[in-house]
């Protein structure tokens, strides 16, 4: 009878919540405010705080002018952990919220949906501080020329700030109107970059001193940046490295390149259980994670990864690819094609609240329990000892040796520990599938998601699986079809089957390099197309003629107080070194000497910044490479160009771009070349060719 009872008021309570309408279901909440309209998953987590939050727009913008109050602008992504702290610790407390009200019009902004905004705002935290982060915090005038910011603020500490920006506006408002005047002409020209007049003269030597003023920062037993505090896998630094080391046969680059792959991917800031990388680990051999999984290092460190199994085919290499595409596909993945944003930092533990790491840190007594005879075993491959305990009794799972050493000290064959750490990984994975999952950024980005379908690419040009390029495909024409507009433009956010948010020069950039390495694995000449299109709509609403550089915002958006240029190499490559290295193809691909010419004035006007700090100018690094050893350009004609170019591809040559056709075309690199029955490989560099082939171990031979 109880148990009837029981299921009754359990059924009538699921149709009463099934029935109550967004209004009935607003009220359930002690406070509501603006950001209940809004879509970002960051924005909608602060809509029940007591803090009268608006987001940034129009109609919030004029109502600071007409109430002549100082704009709070707080700027975070939903992953972060240190956004959820602050949250919690003021942004929910109601007499910090109070003060917040009476003095200031607050605006919450996601990063992510708004780079524009939160590199203003960042570049002003950054000259007032010398440093910058999220949670990102910054005080300004009711124009929104900031005056004072920070990052992350203790409750107490943020209240005193509060209330003396509050006092001197009201008493000394002058002194906030001189900060802001001089803190926005420093916000203007942080990172714009002045055409480089002197001439063109890129050789080896350049290369070199990179490398000679990075070698110095190395940590040499773990990889990775020495004496960094928090450790970013960073993948366009050992796509560089590894590029050079392999091109000039730098046996000291490429030792330490491939020591840091080896060391991230046995580390815990890879998820030893479900695949994937978290942002960054908090000490230096890679152990403990800042545990958020962002889109963006997994997809760039797939395409590392596959490029370091070409160079070095290490099996470890091959699983961490692996592993990863599955965790992105079953976790990160919808049914358009789109690939969501991220997996939070944090979840609930035990006691229903949320901690970091809660979902993928293990305690011993859950591991004995679940391991059983095992356990021994389990726990010396996987460290739960002083080497993999992290804090309360936690472990994080991290591995010090490949399998086949560890197989070799622990005598035992691989083919048996395959197994069982296969059997180990699935027994975990059923465990913590019973803990509340971390949450998820469901909205989609443009920029990332062609950064991610770049990495299923070149998982395929590397190992060949199907599935790898279907995903691609997917994900690619959920770009050109959803978030591609009529006028040529392209959104940046999709979320709830809407695209908005007009694009930045990261998506362009991002797609048109996707579409650029689609083309080179399937011939199919739309994708070159479209990247050709995309590019010109560049040029007409992102290029400076003054200095030869994009902006990172289009001329058709609303003029913030600056309009920035990204210049330098980040977590993600700078969208100018990126659109750089897709002007130098593109130059190729269709003779056009605009493109060729605009990139290599591109690099040619950072090049001055780039032997003091490779780590900030990798990718543009990579694209100097190019013009200081033979870049080759290989053209497959003919019905067998698909297979051809396939087995090509079976060997690390990062100094080429490919071409192909089945049938006769008019792209230059093919024109005139297609023989009835014959399926020929031309070796080119600028156009001039060497006497074509029809086998690959004779194309390997011209490239070498």
């Amino acid at each position: 009878m109880f148990k009837n009872i029981t299921l009754l008021i359990l059924i009538l309570a699921f149709y009463s919540c099934q029935s109550q309408t967004p209004k009935e279901m607003e009220e359930t909440h002690k406070y509501t405010n603006d950001l209940i309209k809004e879509t970002s998953p960051y924005l909608l987590q602060h809509a029940h705080n007591p803090v009268q939050w608006h987001a940034w727009n129009d109609q919030t913008l004029e109502l600071a002018k007409k109430e002549n109050k100082l704009i709070l602008v707080s700027i975070g992504y939903a992953a972060c952990h240190w956004c959820h702290v602050m949250e919690h610790e003021s942004f929910e407390n109601d007499s910090v919220a109070k003060i917040m009200n009476a003095h200031f019009i607050c605006i919450k902004v996601d990063r992510e949906e708004r780079p524009d905004i939160d590199q203003v705002y960042m570049s002003a935290v950054q000259l007032l501080t010398g440093s910058g982060g999220w949670p990102l915090n910054a005080i300004a005038l009711p124009d929104g020329r900031p005056f004072y910011g920070g990052t992350y603020f203790p409750k107490e500490q943020w209240v005193q700030v509060l209330q003396k920006i509050a006092d001197l506006y009201k008493n000394e408002p002058k002194k906030a109107t001189e900060y802001a005047e001089r803190l926005a002409e420093g916000i203007k020209t942080k990172e714009l970059v002045s055409i480089n007049t002197n001439a063109i003269a890129f050789n080896k030597n350049n290369a070199l001193d990179i490398i000679t003023n990075w070698k110095p920062q190395w940590d040499l037993i773990f990889g990775g940046r020495k004496g960094a505090r928090n450790k970013f896998p960073l993948p366009n630094n050992y796509q560089f490295l590894l590029r050079y080391g392999t091109q000039f046969k730098d046996k000291a680059v490429l030792d330490y390149t491939h020591l840091t792959l080896e060391k991230m991917a046995l580390g815990g800031i890879y998820d030893q259980i479900g695949g994937g990388f978290s942002r960054y680990s908090t000490d230096t051999k890679w152990h403990v994670p800042h545990f958020e999984k962002m889109l963006y290092d997994n997809g760039q460190l797939v395409s590392l990864y596959s490029d370091a199994y070409l160079a070095k085919p290490n099996p470890l290499y091959k699983q961490t690819v692996y592993e990863t595409l599955d965790f992105v596909s079953r976790e990160l993945m919808d049914k358009t094609g789109a690939f969501y944003s991220s997996l939070d930092a944090d979840s609930d533990n035990e006691a229903g609240h949320l901690e970091e790491g809660a979902f993928y840190a293990w305690k011993k007594k859950e591991l004995t329990a679940l391991l059983a005879d095992d356990y021994e075993l389990f726990a010396s491959y996987y460290n739960i000892n002083n080497y993999g305990q992290w804090e309360n009794g936690n472990y994080v799972l991290i591995r010090k040796e490949q399998d086949n050493t560890f197989a070799k000290t622990h005598h035992i064959d691989q083919k048996t520990l395959a197994k069982k750490v296969a059997t180990w990984k699935q027994l975990l994975f059923e465990a913590r599938s019973k803990k509340p999952r971390p949450r998820l950024d469901d909205k989609s980005l443009t920029s990332w998601n062609a950064i991610m379908l770049k990495g299923f690419v070149d998982a395929y040009r590397v190992f060949g699986e199907q599935r790898f390029l279907d995903s691609a495909l997917k994900n690619a024409n959920f770009i050109s079809k959803i978030q591609q507009r009529p006028d040529g433009g392209l959104n940046h956010n999709y979320k709830n089957g809407k695209s908005t948010i007009n694009g930045y020069l990261e998506d362009y950039a991002s797609v048109i390099d996707a579409y650029l390495a689609l083309y080179e694995v399937t011939f199919d000449q739309q994708w070159l197309d479209k990247a050709k299109t995309l590019t010109n709509y560049s040029f007409d609403h992102f290029f400076d003629e003054k200095s030869h550089l994009f902006f990172f915002t289009s001329n058709a958006d609303n003029k913030l107080i600056a309009r920035s240029m990204e210049t330098m190499d980040n977590v993600i490559p700078a969208s100018n070194s990126i659109m750089a290295k897709n002007l130098f193809k593109l130059g190729h691909y269709f003779d056009n000497k605009s493109y060729q010419k605009t990139a290599k004035q591109m690099l040619h006007n950072v090049s001055p910044k780039m032997s003091a700090y490779g780590a900030g100018y990798s990718n543009w690094g990579d694209l100097l490479l190019n013009y200081i050893a033979p870049y080759y350009e290989v053209a497959f004609v003919g019905k067998q160009a698909t297979e051809k170019a396939h087995a090509f591809e079976k060997k690390y040559i990062p100094n080429k771009l490919l071409a192909g056709s089945k049938t006769a075309s008019e792209l230059p690199l093919l024109k005139d070349r297609f023989v009835t029955e014959k399926t020929y490989i031309y070796v080119c560099v600028d156009q001039a060719c060497k006497m074509p082939t029809e086998t690959v171990s004779k194309a390997f031979q011209l490239v070498e």
